[in-house]
C-alpha cells in the first residue's frame, strides 16, 4: 500500500509520491516568536514531526523547513513594552522554543530560516509581483497585492471573492484600492524604533505577514514543491496568500499537497492566545511529562479537533504506563521491524492512510497484550520499535514508571522492606499502613512472585 494524504486543495486523500523520486520537500508555517509557546502550538509540531518521522522511515530522504516569523506587529509591540531590541526578544522566544520542542521529543527540521534574513528575496519577489501588474503601492507607501488580478484567489479555501474579507491582521486600510488586497510591504512609520526597518525601492519598511514564507520555502526548496503544512487557522488568509502571490510571481503552483492540523479545544473553542484560552507548553509541562503531552496528541489524527483537560491528559498518562509496563516487565530485544508481520502491517497500512495515529496507537496495545501474554523480548522489541515511529517509548521503562516519586530510591526501599518484615510477622495492619503511606506520597506497590516492585503515580 501507498501513502495516501489527504490534500486541502483538493478535498480529498490522494496518493503521494515526490516530484523528485526518493525525496520529499516539507514546508510547515512555524511560530511567531513574541511569546511562549502554548500548546496549540504544540500540536503543529508534533503533528509535523511524525509526518517527517514517517516519511523517513518509508524510504524518502526528506527536506524539512518550518520557519520563524521574527518580525511583525506583535513582536514590534511585546519589545517596545519591555523596553528590549527586536532581536533580544526573538532570540530568546527561540531559545524558549527550542527548549519547548526539545523537551516533546520534536526533531529539528533541517531548516529554520528567520523571516529577518530573508528581506531581500521578499524584495524580489515583491518586484516581480508590481512588474506583472498585481500589486501596487497605495498612498499611505505600503505595497499591496491586487487579489482581483488573481484568478485562482480562493481555491485553497473554497471561497468566493464575495465571502472573503480582507486577509490582513490588521484593520483595513483606505489606501486600498480593493478591501481584499493585502499588505506585501508596510511602509515605516515614524513611531517605530529603527530596527524594524529596512531599505527598498518602494521606501524605508517591513514585509508583510504573508510574504514571508513565500519568500523562504521557493529559496530553500525551490518555487514548486511536495507539501505545505500549518495549523487550520492558516489556511485562509495565510495560505490563500501565499497560493497568490507565489503563484502570481512564478507562474507554477507552490505547493503540490497541502496539510492542515486541527486545532486544539479549551470549552470547544480554539486555544489561542488572542482569547486568552491558552496554555504555555511549560505550564502544562509542570504537572505532566512531556512524553504524555506527546501522546496525548498522537493519539488523535492530526487534522481532528483535540478537546484538552486534564481529565485526558491523565487518562493518556494511564494509558501510556500500560505500554510502559509491558516493557518493562519484558526488556525489549533489539528488533528490525518486518513490515510483512501482521501488526507492524496494521501499523504501517494505518499510517500510510494520511498518517493515521489512532489506528498506529491501537496496534500498539495490541502488541502490549501480546507482550503480557507472551513474554516474548522479540514481540517487546518490536512495540518499542514501532512506538519510536511516533516518538513514544524510548526512555527506560522503570525510569519513566518511577518518574515523579516524592521520596527516593532508598526511601523507598526501606518502606518495602519494612512492609515485607511486617508481612512476615502477620502485622498486616502495619503492612497495609506502609503501602498507604507510599501511595498518599504518590508511589503504589506491585507485588509478584519475583518481589515487590514499585511505580509512581503521579
Amino acid at each position: 500500500m501507498s501513502l495516501r494524504i489527504f490534500n486541502t486543495l483538493s478535498r480529498a486523500v490522494s496518493e503521494f509520491s515526490p516530484a523528485e523520486p526518493g525525496h520529499v520537500r516539507l514546508y510547515v508555517c512555524g511560530m511567531t516568536v513574541y511569546d511562549l509557546c502554548h500548546l496549540g502550538h504544540a500540536r503543529s509540531m508534533i503533528a509535523f514531526d511524525v509526518v517527517q518521522r514517517w516519511l523517513k522511515a518509508s524510504g524518502y530522504q526528506v527536506t524539512y523547513v518550518r520557519n520563524v516569523t521574527d518580525i511583525d506587529d506583535k513582536i514590534i509591540k511585546r519589545a517596545l513594552e519591555n523596553g528590549e531590541t527586536i532581536r533580544s526578544l526573538t532570540d530568546r522566544m527561540i531559545d524558549a522554543l527550542h527548549q519547548d520542542a526539545d523537551a516533546l521529543g520534536i526533531e529539528r527540521p533541517q531548516h529554520e530560516p528567520r523571516a529577518t534574513d530573508y528581506v531581500p528575496q521578499m524584495l524580489r519577489m515583491i518586484g516581480t509581483l508590481e512588474a506583472k501588474g498585481l500589486a501596487y503601492q497605495a498612498g499611505n507607501g505600503d505595497v499591496n497585492f491586487s487579489v482581483r488580478k488573481f484568478p485562482g484567489y480562493g481555491k485553497l479555501s473554497g471561497k468566493s471573492l464575495y465571502e472573503l474579507h480582507a486577509g490582513e491582521r490588521v484593520a483595513v486600510e483606505t489606501d486600498k484600492q480593493d478591501p481584499l488586497d493585502f499588505v506585501l510591504w508596510k511602509s515605516a512609520k515614524p513611531t517605530e524604533p529603527e530596527d524594524v526597518k529596512w531599505a527598498s525601492p518602494f521606501g524605508a519598511g517591513r514585509p508583510g505577514w504573508h510574504i514571508e514564507c513565500s519568500a523562504m520555502a521557493c529559496e530553500l526548496l525551490g518555487e514548486t514543491f511536495d507539501i505545505h503544512g500549518g495549523g487550520a487557522d492558516l489556511q485562509f488568509p495565510h495560505h490563500e496568500n501565499e497560493i497568490a502571490q507565489s503563484e502570481g510571481a512564478n507562474g507554477l503552483p507552490l505547493a503540490r499537497f497541502w496539510m492542515h492540523n486541527g486545532f486544539i479545544n479549551v470549552d470547544n473553542e480554539k486555544m489561542s492566545k488572542s482569547l486568552g484560552n491558552f496554555f504555555t507548553i511549560r505550564d502544562v509541562l509542570k504537572e505532566f511529562d512531556a512524553e504524555t503531552v506527546r501522546f496525548f496528541i498522537v493519539r488523535s489524527h492530526y487534522r481532528s479537533s483535540l478537546n484538552y483537560s486534564d481529565v485526558h491528559l491523565s487518562d493518556a498518562k494511564g494509558a501510556l504506563k500500560r505500554l510502559y509496563t509491558a516493557l518493562q516487565a519484558v526488556p525489549p530485544a533489539n528488533v528490525t521491524v518486518d513490515w510483512a508481520e501482521p501488526l507492524a502491517a496494521r501499523f504501517k497500512a494505518a499510517m500510510d492512510e494520511d498518517f493515521g495515529t489512532p489506528e498506529a496507537v491501537a496496534v500498539l496495545f495490541e502488541l502490549a497484550s501480546e507482550v503480557n501474554r507472551s513474554g516474548s523480548p522479540e514481540r517487546s522489541g518490536l512495540l518499542k520499535a514501532l512506538g519510536a515511529l511516533l516518538g513514544l517509548l524510548q526512555t527506560d521503562p522503570t525510569t519513566y514508571l518511577q518518574a515523579g516519586a516524592g521520596l527516593d530510591e532508598a526511601a523507598i526501599q526501606q518502606h518495602i522492606q519494612a512492609r515485607a518484615d511486617a508481612k512476615k510477622a502477620k502485622n498486616f495492619a502495619e503492612a497495609d499502613r506502609i503501602r498507604n503511606d507510599l501511595l498518599a506520597q504518590g508511589i503504589v506497590l506491585k507485588d509478584a512472585a519475583t518481589g515487590t516492585t514499585w511505580e509512581s503515580v503521579q
